[in-house]
């Protein structure tokens, strides 16, 4: 069994920043892509941004140059610096992750409010 712990949301007003975490506990070894999705109001899910193993990332175009997405593998831990936020980043993010057996596994979301 594998557990996703999200932490760092919350209510910051436009132009600040937020530091998002998710550690992954249990039956793992090492996760292959680590990503954070988010859903706001009325909208379907969307990619955030995705770091792989080997140091690949994939961003949003709308995050691209405001996000930043790290992780470290020694605590199975995966981070989502935002900075620059703007009111529609408001949503709940979620992390994800693939481990190399194609599994995936989510974390129960994290409320993130931009105000303006």
């Amino acid at each position: 069994q594998v557990q996703l712990a999200e932490s760092g949301g919350g209510l910051v007003q436009a132009g600040g920043s937020l530091r998002l975490s998710c550690a992954a506990s249990g039956s793992i070894f090492r996760a292959n892509t680590m990503a954070w999705f988010r859903q706001a109001p009325g909208k379907q899910r969307e990619l955030v941004a995705a770091l792989t193993l080997s140091g690949r990332t994939n961003y949003a175009d709308s995050v691209k140059g405001r996000f930043t997405v790290s992780r470290d593998n020694a605590k199975n831990t995966v981070y989502l610096q935002m900075n620059s936020l703007k009111p529609e980043d408001t949503g709940v993010y979620s992390c994800n992750i693939e481990t190399f057996n194609g599994m995936h596994y989510w974390g129960q979301g994290t409320q993130v409010t931009v105000s303006s």
